[in-house]
């Protein structure tokens, strides 16, 4: 399968910070979806995630996101299903994936992959850059404008917002970068 020709699926989650003697926990997930280079937005998932950790401060200073936010959520082990669906036979989109890839440790059997990490892919392809992080290099390239029609109300460290930058900016660094017929990583 190629870049041109892949059905990708991206995944981004916001947690509830790091504390003392605690793991993190993820309390939003948002998945975008783009088949080729077309976006599928009414394929999305976007929702808060219950958790039993309480939300730092710090991490609240980052995406907003409260504990009053998670009030009915569902877990992630009560939505794995859906995101399974979502994800299943579809190569994977990541902004630094580390993150989304030890969230999902949770379910070990999932076998999902490839992996296309657009950190990784950015800066092969502008390596002179003087910033490789998401918010930096979806400004620089002067894609915000389409990214906020695509996400009409949602902003920088919301996951959803961010899981379709990352589809966004994949879409660009293909094009930029000649990829549409390379084979995706295995």
């Amino acid at each position: 399968m190629t870049y041109g020709e892949a059905s990708y699926a991206a995944i981004d989650f916001e947690s509830a910070g790091s504390a003392p003697g605690k793991t993190d926990a993820p309390i939003q997930i948002g998945i975008a979806r783009m088949d080729g280079s077309r976006l599928c937005p009414s394929e999305n998932l976007h929702t808060y995630l219950q958790t039993d950790r309480r939300v730092t401060w710090t991490a609240r200073k980052v995406h907003g996101i409260g504990n009053e936010h998670l009030n009915g959520a569902p877990t992630l082990a009560q939505l794995w299903p859906e995101i399974r669906r979502r994800m299943e036979n579809r190569a994977i989109v990541a902004h630094s994936s580390a993150t989304e890839r030890r969230f999902l440790r949770l379910f070990p059997t999932h076998r999902f992959g490839p992996w296309v990490d657009t950190l990784h892919l950015s800066r092969e392809i502008y390596p002179g850059l003087p910033s490789h992080r998401l918010g930096d290099l979806v400004a620089s390239l002067g894609l915000e404008p389409g990214l906020a029609r695509i996400c009409p109300g949602l902003q920088w460290h919301d996951a959803l917002y961010d899981a379709t930058a990352s589809l966004v900016l994949l879409r660009h660094l293909v094009q930029a970068g000649g990829l549409a017929t390379v084979p995706l990583p295995s």
